[in-house]
């Protein structure tokens, strides 16, 4: 009795806690896909300062506020005002330019998680009940799919907006749901190949019922695409936001946008000041580049198909 007390009692000891696992399964990950760790450094950082710029934390200024005393200071310009010192200088109106690219920082992760997850989720559904049932209701979903995306994104997304009215709420609803197709076909070209696959006829010929075979044998084995496109939806939204707020129709004034930051001071200015237009034009391309790696990367650790062709 003591002796197996005492080996169930060596077992606890050697079994790993989940910090711990986490921990190594992300140093085997730097390791095999170095790109790919720093593409997420990069997601996460931005996350950070979306965080920051929500609570307030990382902002040294009000990004809002006019100093017309402070206007266009460059780096670490101390202000006339007896306001500190601006990081990042200020724009034509005195505005802190850090501050500002945090707060944009906060609208393009929002638009871009947001956006990503709502067209996973509804599109994936559609896309999952659409292939595995199959009929006349497939065929009507797939043809609507194929009308939405005769039309590319962004400029569907520019003439809706035009006529509904500009603003940022419009800008992301219109967008989330213009998003759904594609999750449609991607989700529904993946259940077709799965659901032909043994394991999925053994569950049908034991008597499992459509709902368990969709949700417990079919869905997760197309998560590796759907993690790729969650990827390719999030830098879409972050430049779509973007454009809309540079032609005028998303974000409006006062509210800080990268895309917003593009055109204005940062078009006027870029002669003398080009620091206006670089920097939110910089941190969008590494963005959109960080996202994409990223969910490649992922793809890549969790499909053991991928696994250890790099």
């Amino acid at each position: 009795m003591a002796t197996q007390t005492t080996a169930g009692a060596l077992r606890t000891e050697r079994r790993p806690n989940a910090v711990s696992t986490a921990f190594t399964k992300t140093i085997k990950f730097c390791k095999r896909n170095p790109l790919g760790a720093f593409a997420g450094f990069l997601c996460l950082f931005t996350l950070v300062c979306a965080l920051g710029g929500w609570t307030g934390v990382l902002l040294t200024h009000n990004p809002e506020v006019f100093r017309g005393a402070d206007r266009l200071l460059g780096y670490f310009g101390e202000s006339k005002v007896g306001q500190g010192t601006y990081i990042l200088g200020t724009d034509d109106l005195g505005r802190d330019m850090w501050s500002r690219l945090i707060k944009g920082a906060q609208l393009s992760v929002f638009f871009g998680l947001g956006v990503a997850t709502i067209a996973i989720v509804l599109g994936g559904v559609i896309g999952l009940v659409s292939a595995y049932f199959g009929g006349w209701a497939d065929l009507i979903v797939q043809r609507i799919v194929d009308l939405v995306q005769t039309i590319p994104l962004l400029v569907l997304a520019i003439a809706v907006v035009s006529v509904t009215g500009p603003g940022i709420m419009k800008g992301f609803w219109i967008l989330a749901f213009l998003s759904i197709p594609r999750p449609v076909r991607v989700i529904r070209g993946s259940v077709l190949s799965v659901k032909q696959e043994t394991y999925v006829e053994a569950a049908r010929s034991l008597g499992a019922t459509s709902n368990r075979i969709m949700w417990k044998h079919v869905l997760p084995n197309v998560t590796a695409p759907m993690i790729v496109l969650a990827s390719y939806l999030i830098a879409v939204a972050i430049v779509v936001e973007a454009s809309l707020s540079f032609l005028g129709i998303g974000a409006q004034p006062p509210t800080p946008s990268w895309g917003a930051m593009l055109t204005g001071s940062g078009n006027l200015f870029f002669q003398t000041n080009p620091r206006l237009a670089l920097l939110p034009g910089l941190a969008i391309s590494v963005l959109v580049f960080a996202t994409n790696m990223f969910g490649d990367a992922v793809r890549d650790e969790l499909d053991p198909r991928l696994r250890g062709t790099r």
